[in-house]
């Protein structure tokens, strides 16, 4: 069974294929994904910008001009169960398009950044400007008053119908200095209090467990196994 991603982020293909392998499950990129104009993610919340990109990608697939063919032989079109033009129907087996929407969600800030976290230091932002800006925000606002969330949505599409949409979160607080090296985003900020590490410091496998993304994943998985 394969699903596909409706995302170029390589973090979050990291981390989700390797939940996805422990089931059985091939993960990977929309073909195409990055060819296509970007997908406004404009919504007001993470929901609604997850759905509308998964009911996006399960109808359009990839780029109208996708070459090749994909790992079965079959056209990219086919691969993605959808043809040319994006309407919906099926040259083969219906491909599930997963679209993930989550990010960082701050008290101290009104929610801030919230469905903007990949954007927060304005477009084009890296992980580190969106990093300083947050340090920015939050100067002088003392640890108690730092509490935070990580919040991800993930709608399952196919054929342009939802299939189902899972939610989790975790709760932390952030550091007024990064610590640790791996995950991405904000990673190095969000501080786990009852592990007494951020995120950026947490094995692959322990980060997959304990995560909003991870969690979120696995309700996903759940269902994907019974389709």
């Amino acid at each position: 069974m394969r699903l596909y991603l409706a995302s170029s982020n390589s973090g979050k293909l990291r981390e989700l294929s390797a939940l996805a392998g422990a089931e059985g499950i091939e993960l990977e990129t929309v073909p195409g994904y990055d060819r296509r104009p970007p997908f406004p993610e404009d919504e007001p919340s993470f929901a609604l910008n997850a759905l509308e990109k998964a009911l996006y990608y399960s109808r359009h697939g990839a780029v109208e001009d996708a070459p090749g063919r994909g790992p079965s032989g079959r056209s990219r079109w086919a691969e993605l169960g959808l043809a040319k033009g994006g309407q919906g129907k099926a040259e083969g087996p219906e491909a599930l398009v997963v679209a993930d929407d989550s990010g960082l969600v701050v008290e101290a800030l009104e929610g801030q950044p919230g469905v903007r976290s990949a954007r927060f230091a304005g477009p084009g932002a890296t992980d580190a400007d969106n990093n300083r800006k947050l340090l920015e925000e939050l100067r002088g606002v003392p640890a108690e008053k730092r509490g935070a969330r990580f919040v991800c949505v993930l709608a399952l599409a196919r054929g342009g119908r939802v299939l189902g949409i899972f939610s989790d979160y975790v709760e932390g607080r952030i550091l007024e200095a990064p610590r640790g090296s791996g995950g991405f985003g904000y990673d190095p900020l969000f501080f786990l209090p009852e592990r007494g590490c951020t995120t950026a410091e947490l094995a692959p496998e322990e980060k997959n467990r304990v995560s909003h993304r991870g969690k979120a994943f696995r309700k996903l998985l759940a269902l994907v196994k019974k389709t």
